[in-house]
């Protein structure tokens, strides 16, 4: 009788852990990026009162022991590492996880991982979770303007009204279609976009004219701007009877910028037309070069890859980080810590730190991920609880009346 009543506190406890991971679980349903746990039990310590014995042939066969259990308790308490469903926000610095990865972040010397993807830039353009101020693990791009995904991540920074200088032009591509069908003469004028080194922007015409079946020529006609500065350009493209580019078409342009101070400062551009066709369709003439003015950070964006692309007020978009994602061979092991917060522990192994691309994670930029809680499931496992747990206490009850019978038999 003593042992059942030990058994039946056994359960009392063990079932109610279960109830308080199940609270835990629901009052985590609207949590952004939680993970749910469940509970598992297993029978504690048997008391062996007779040992099982082996066959006597002929004359008695094998006896099985004879075991009391003395209760049950908790054998684990796992974390359910499932994706939670996708919660578009609109907010575009927010970003949601599919898949096996954790968002890295930092505070001072202490790396945590996350699912919540709730970021945002602070003041001082620091990309951080906001509840915590932690800061967001990735690569920024270098000098260069390339981002070196093979170095250790560092904090995202991305001030606001950053500027960006001006970009002299060195190169242009016309691309488009010239008109089989016009008449040797014919002239279509196109507009190339200049940059000096300072900024300077001056749009430099160019004509083109058809001088015969399937040749074109192209240069800067007698052109002057109001500075004084001038340009020169001097070109033919040759197609094939099917209208594919055939020849020419690559030449260099010469602007001279007319200075201030009375002095000339030439800038040369590789112009292409290689990629322009004569069919006998309209004229079409586009062009393309590498020069811009200087300008301010406008507006941010986040793509499908983690990569933050800011944009300029003179039209230039430029790739300024990309975010990190850590991935654990076993996620479910990582330590707790709130906040939403996970650190590795003995049993997580160490994180490979990559692009989600690499890891083969998903990224969904103006979302969150929501709670992986299944409210019907827990409300189940919470009645199953609840059974158990009375079931566990008539136990101790009629163990109780038990015991009071014995005593009464003096009476």
């Amino acid at each position: 009788m003593m042992r059942s009543l030990f058994s039946g506190v056994s359960g009392l406890k063990s079932h109610q852990t279960r109830m308080d991971v199940i609270g835990n679980n629901i009052s985590n349903v609207n949590t952004v990026g939680f993970k749910s746990s469940r509970t598992t039990f297993a029978e504690t310590l048997n008391q062996t009162l007779t040992g099982a014995s082996a066959p006597d042939d002929p004359t008695t066969g094998g006896t099985n022991p004879k075991q009391i259990g003395l209760g049950t308790g908790v054998a684990s308490i796992d974390m359910i590492f499932t994706d939670g469903s996708v919660q578009s926000t609109g907010k575009n610095t927010d970003l949601c996880l599919s898949g096996n990865g954790l968002f890295i972040v930092r505070q001072g010397d202490n790396t945590y991982y996350t699912r919540d993807g709730a970021f945002e830039f602070d003041a001082a353009g620091n990309y951080v979770l906001p509840g915590s101020g932690l800061y967001v693990q990735g690569w920024e791009r270098d000098a260069n303007g390339n981002i070196d995904t093979g170095t250790a991540p560092t904090d995202i920074v991305v001030p606001s009204g950053q500027t960006i200088d001006a970009r002299e032009s060195t190169s242009a591509t016309f691309s488009g279609n010239l008109n089989a069908e016009s008449l040797p003469g014919t002239a279509l004028t196109s507009t190339i976009s200049v940059y000096a080194s300072q900024g300077q922007h001056y749009s430099v015409p160019v004509v083109f004219t058809k001088t015969g079946t399937n040749t074109w020529s192209y240069k800067v006609p007698s052109w002057q701007a109001p500075d004084g500065t001038t340009a020169k350009l001097d070109g033919t493209v040759t197609f094939d009877k099917d209208g594919k580019y055939s020849s020419g078409g690559t030449s260099k342009m010469t602007v001279t910028l007319a200075n201030t101070d009375g002095s000339k400062t030439p800038i040369t551009l590789d112009l292409a037309a290689t990629d322009l066709t004569q069919y006998a369709a309209e004229s079409t003439l586009h062009v393309q070069q590498d020069g811009y003015s200087s300008g301010t950070l406008v507006s941010i964006s986040i793509d499908n890859q983690g990569i933050i692309t800011g944009t300029y007020s003179n039209g230039v978009k430029r790739q300024e980080a990309r975010v990190a994602i850590a991935q654990f061979a076993n996620a479910a092991g990582l330590t707790k810590t709130g906040n939403n917060l996970y650190q590795t522990s003995n049993n997580s192994g160490q994180p490979s730190i990559g692009t989600n691309s690499a890891l083969g994670v998903t990224i969904t930029p103006s979302a969150l991920e929501m709670s992986n809680t299944d409210i019907a499931n827990e409300f189940a496992d919470m009645i199953i609880t609840q059974r158990g747990f009375q079931s566990n206490s008539k136990i101790i009850t009629v163990g109780d009346e038990m015991l009071e019978t014995l005593i009464n038999m003096k009476r």
